[in-house]
């Protein structure tokens, strides 16, 4: 059975930071395209950060200098590293994992970030 279980969200005042995990199973973690997505009250779901198998990354724009997206492949999880935070990053963040047309997802976690 596929599981991805994000952790580390919670509350914290603007310009703070927070370090999201996801640690996976029941995949081959290495060989998934792994990526955060966030979905704020009232919006759509986005992606905010993606690495690939090769550890290429691409951010979101609102994002970009802020998060940082990285791999641990001996341990099957994916981090995010938010700096800066601004109130509008206030959303469920969400786990993915993509190989082609496949794609798993963990239940998120809410960030709250207060002004």
């Amino acid at each position: 059975q596929v599981q991805l279980v994000e952790s580390g969200g919670g509350l914290v005042q603007a310009g703070g930071s927070l370090r999201l995990s996801c640690t996976t199973s029941g995949i081959i973690f290495s060989i998934y395209t792994m990526g955060w997505y966030r979905q704020a009250p009232g919006k759509q779901r986005e992606l905010v950060a993606r690495i690939t198998i090769g550890s290429s990354e691409n951010y979101e724009e609102s994002v970009k200098g802020r998060f940082t997206i990285s791999r641990d492949n001996r341990i099957n999880t994916v981090y995010l590293q938010m700096n800066s935070l601004k109130p509008e990053d206030t959303a469920v963040y969400y786990c993915n994992a993509n190989k082609r047309a496949v794609d798993y997802w963990g239940k998120g976690t809410l960030v709250t970030v207060s002004s």
